[in-house]
């Protein structure tokens, strides 16, 4: 039981890193989007809005990929965790995983992520409509 547990502490860790870096990726891109609104504010030069576009997309594609990681090593914990303690090899590979899992375009118009990273782009088309 012993080895199973410790398999199944280091999957809890990557998944913990994985959701870590997912948040810290919105927060970035919230300053990174605002950062461009203001340069392209009033009197100031108006292509910063259109920059703002590569960190918006950029963000929610890495997002997306953290999703989609998270939901890997959430697979293959589950699968381990059904292992027997003989069973237990300490692997960390997701490819037995991968077909059971959604696959990347699904975590890029996954509900939170579409709602979060949407409402950016959509807001950066509002600017550039009332700029």
């Amino acid at each position: 039981m012993e080895k199973k547990l410790a398999h199944l502490g280091m999957m809890q860790g990557v998944i913990n890193r994985l959701s870590h870096n997912s948040f810290l990726l919105k927060g970035w891109s919230i300053v990174l989007v605002s950062a461009m609104f203001a340069l392209s504010a009033k009197d100031a030069n108006p292509i910063f809005i259109y920059l703002a576009y590569f960190p918006a997309i950029m963000f929610w594609g890495l997002d997306a990929y953290f999703l989609w990681q998270e939901r890997l090593f959430r697979s293959l914990y589950g699968q381990i965790s059904g292992f027997d303690e003989e069973n237990i090899d300490f692997s960390m590979n997701t490819k037995p995983v991968e077909k059971k899992t959604k696959g990347i375009i699904s975590s890029f118009f996954s509900l939170t992520i579409l709602g979060f990273h949407g409402v950016i782009v959509i807001s950066i088309i509002l600017v550039m409509i009332f700029l």
